[in-house]
């Protein structure tokens, strides 16, 4: 009995972590993460619980719903690629229509659950953030090396969302994170793809590192992005409200940060590419921590 016991709850636990791995947790976390930024600058540094507790849930609801129905489109490629087919749905662990009925109740609900308990606005940018990402970004990834800017948008919307959930309005400091999240996204994807650039290749991806042989185009666009994000992160100053601690903050990060995308651009290497893509996780939660502390002490 302990036996049949023991290997029951270990199955449980296993498809647990299958479902959890469907909503593409990294990401989802991340989107969680900005979008408690913008609740937080929106409200003047004033956190309201309930609302932020809303705000967030369905914030992450809508999240792992997107991720999980871009799994369930991508699973044929998934399974091509050495870094994602041990996913549980190129696998076999979890069906595909266990899949598309997880992530659309997830994002469905996510996105109903966020005009109720929140505001119509903020509900209506995270329908924008599903959609964007999934009949726009997810198919153009096989067309076009342009799906990357556009796959920014919706990446770039949850802090806009936490802004909005906390004044129910799109005003200049809502802009302007989404101007830092869009533009932060650019390195830290296209470092990540030419790193990986063989396995998407495999897969039929036409991504710019894909397409640049020598990755002079994908270092430079890595390099022109990271130059604007640091103007960007700064306009923070003048329209959102930020002050000298964040300034200082967004300024050193910003530098440290293009050091590493000029690295990528001399060498063009996978270690140069690795080096970036970690400066870019670095970079943003201590931006955001930079936010909160130049609050808190001002």
């Amino acid at each position: 009995m302990t036996t049949r016991g023991s290997g029951t709850l270990a199955f449980d636990r296993s498809r647990a972590m299958d479902y959890i791995t469907l909503t593409k947790p990294e990401l989802t976390i991340l989107s969680v993460l900005t979008a408690l930024a913008g609740y937080y600058l929106g409200a003047g540094g004033v956190l309201q619980g309930i609302g932020l507790i809303h705000t967030l849930l369905g914030t992450a609801m809508v999240g792992g719903g997107s991720g999980a129905l871009n799994q369930y489109i991508e699973r044929r490629f998934d399974a091509q690629m050495k870094r994602t087919e041990n996913r549980p749905l190129p696998s076999g662990r979890i069906a595909p229509l266990e899949a598309l009925l997880f992530g659309l109740l997830l994002s469905c609900g996510g996105i109903v659950y966020l005009a109720v308990s929140v505001n119509m606005l903020t509900a209506l940018l995270a329908a924008v953030t599903c959609v964007t990402y999934l009949s726009l970004y997810t198919p153009l990834k096989r067309l076009t090396p342009l799906a990357t800017l556009i796959g920014g948008i919706p990446g770039a919307l949850p802090p806009v969302m936490g802004w909005t959930a906390a004044t129910n309005e799109i005003s200049s400091g809502a802009l302007i994170l989404f101007g830092i999240l869009f533009f932060w996204q650019m390195p830290h994807f296209l470092s990540l793809a030419w790193m990986y650039r063989k396995d998407y290749a495999r897969a039929g991806y036409r991504l710019l590192a894909v397409m640049d042989a020598g990755g002079g185009r994908t270092a430079t666009q890595a390099l022109l992005h990271t130059c604007l994000l640091i103007p960007v992160s700064l306009l923070l100053l003048r329209w959102g409200g930020a002050g000298v601690i964040y300034g200082v903050s967004a300024a050193v990060l910003g530098a440290g940060f293009l050091l590493f995308a000029v690295l990528l651009l001399l060498r063009r290497t996978n270690g140069a590419a690795r080096k970036l893509f970690f400066a870019s996780l670095m970079y943003l939660p201590a931006l955001m921590l930079a936010m909160v502390l130049d609050r808190v002490f001002r």
